[in-house]
């Protein structure tokens, strides 16, 4: 006879061989048991196509671009879309490469470096002694759906305010809005369209901020650069 501690050792080392057997084909078959890594998102950048009107003027003073305020639902890597006035959602399985906000300064500063009108473009959080900062805020950054199921409308809303240092002296303010249909009800083709509507918003915003400088500067408000 076997004493019952040995034969209930027995059984415990007959049962954890059973499930060490069952363990794998339990796991093959319950698909859901193991959590299954998510795709990668598909990544989208903007880059400025902007053309500049030739007759801009040309100023001899640095600017600094300050990164656009905006709200959390638009602060986001995530491409946004709406459906209605109060709600805000995102496309799925697609983002920008940075946060709207950061990509879109990107945009901007690329315009004015391709304007050729301008001595000094930076970035607020490089050391460059600003003769003026642009300060602003990104209202809306997204695709409105809100007229249907078809291809929606890219709206890009700006507020501007262009300081002059560093006496701190806001000069102006100029609200920028420009929306514009995307081609296509696919995320390439609504991509484009945000780009197409930045793009105009830019061109905008290049052409307010350079007058603005060349009008401060030729007031004797301010001395000419060194």
């Amino acid at each position: 006879m076997i004493p019952l501690a040995d034969a209930r050792g027995c059984k415990a080392r007959r049962d954890l061989l059973r499930f060490a057997t069952l363990l794998p084909l339990v796991l093959a078959g319950c698909g859901g048991i193991l959590p299954v890594p998510a795709q990668p998102p598909q990544l989208y950048v903007l880059h400025s196509q902007a053309s500049l009107p030739a007759d801009l003027p040309r100023v001899t003073h640095q600017l600094l671009i300050a990164p656009p305020i905006a709200t959390g639902g638009i602060d986001t890597e995530r491409i946004a879309l709406s459906r209605a006035p109060n709600s805000l959602d995102y496309f799925a399985g697609a983002a920008w490469t940075d946060k709207a906000p950061a990509m879109v300064q990107d945009v901007v500063i690329e315009a004015f470096e391709g304007s050729g009108k301008i001595v000094g473009i930076a970035r607020d959080q490089v050391s460059l002694r600003a003769d003026y900062v642009l300060q602003w805020e990104l209202r809306r950054f997204e695709a409105d759906y809100a007229g249907g199921l078809g291809a929606p409308t890219v709206h890009v809303a700006m507020l501007l305010r262009l300081v002059r240092m560093p006496d701190r002296v806001i000069l102006g303010e100029r609200r920028i809005e420009q929306s514009l249909p995307a081609e296509e009800n696919t995320v390439p083709g609504v991509v484009a369209a945000f780009g197409r509507a930045l793009d105009a918003a830019s061109v905008e915003l290049v052409g307010w901020t350079l007058r603005a400088m060349s009008a401060d500067a030729a007031s004797g408000r301010r001395a000419p650069a060194s």
